[in-house]
């Protein structure tokens, strides 16, 4: 491939500014956040910005009590980022594929590895699944986003779809799990066979079961965050349990 010029280069790679959305696409894997007031992203995800800008992390009042306590037990958990303002904000995370999705009213469940913003009138909830702070370290947290506004998730490569019908579940990977339909609950289930062959490490020995009506989303690529039995719940998974879902 021959050279550019500086002047080719420096217009093919330009920011746009042909959106008034607060959250729209720059490129498949860079989000361009347009904050007049309010909005909600992961922390680290910033890579540049422009206008008066504040970011502070998400605090104890957003939070609520019962996800502060899971995190303080468990060890492990994730935090938000407030963005106040007015100004523009791009956003990226490890050069993920981005999707941005629309909420009608519907409430969907994201593992939260993959929840790269969203607007501040869609409320969220982090959520940890029970009885496994022992089996799934980093792939714990979910966060339930519900009402109305642009959300924008992340994955690896092309997202594939499935649909979960009575009668029928589906069983997926956790290490390769996105999202969820909010109707659903996923259990987890053991692969005693997988364990015994390949050992007690192996990601696939431990799978989400969705039974029901919906929907879930995976990635053609496995996120390392599962770890060997008996690391990051220590001693509080008898509160973990009490607190739930």
């Amino acid at each position: 491939m021959s050279a550019k010029t500086l002047q080719t280069f420096l217009d093919e790679t330009r920011e746009r500014d042909t959106s008034s959305e607060a959250l729209s696409l720059e490129s498949d894997h860079l989000l361009d956040a347009r904050v007049d007031g309010l909005l909600w992203s992961k922390i680290g995800a910033m890579v540049a910005r422009t206008g008066d800008i504040k970011f502070t992390r998400q605090g104890l009042r957003e939070q609520g009590l019962g996800t502060v306590l899971k995190k303080t037990f468990s060890g492990e958990g994730m935090t938000l980022m407030k963005i106040e303002g007015r100004g523009r904000v791009w956003l990226a995370d490890a050069g993920k594929k981005i999707m941005l999705l629309r909420l009608q009213g519907e409430s969907i469940v994201v593992n939260g590895n993959d929840v790269l913003a969203f607007e501040a009138s869609v409320k969220n909830e982090i959520t940890m699944m029970r009885k496994v702070a022992g089996m799934l370290s980093g792939g714990l947290f979910q966060v339930r986003l519900s009402g109305h506004g642009v959300v924008a998730l992340t994955c690896h490569y092309q997202p594939l779809t499935m649909m979960v019908s009575p009668g029928k579940p589906v069983f997926t990977d956790p290490n390769a799990t996105v999202a969820w339909s909010g109707g659903l609950s996923p259990e987890i289930v053991t692969d005693i066979g997988l364990k015994t062959l390949i050992g007690r490490g192996s990601g696939e020995s431990f799978q989400l079961c969705f039974r029901g009506e919906g929907w879930v989303v995976v990635q053609p690529y496995e996120e390392v965050y599962l770890q060997q039995g008996g690391g990051g719940g220590g001693g509080g998974s008898g509160l973990l349990d009490m607190l739930g879902d």
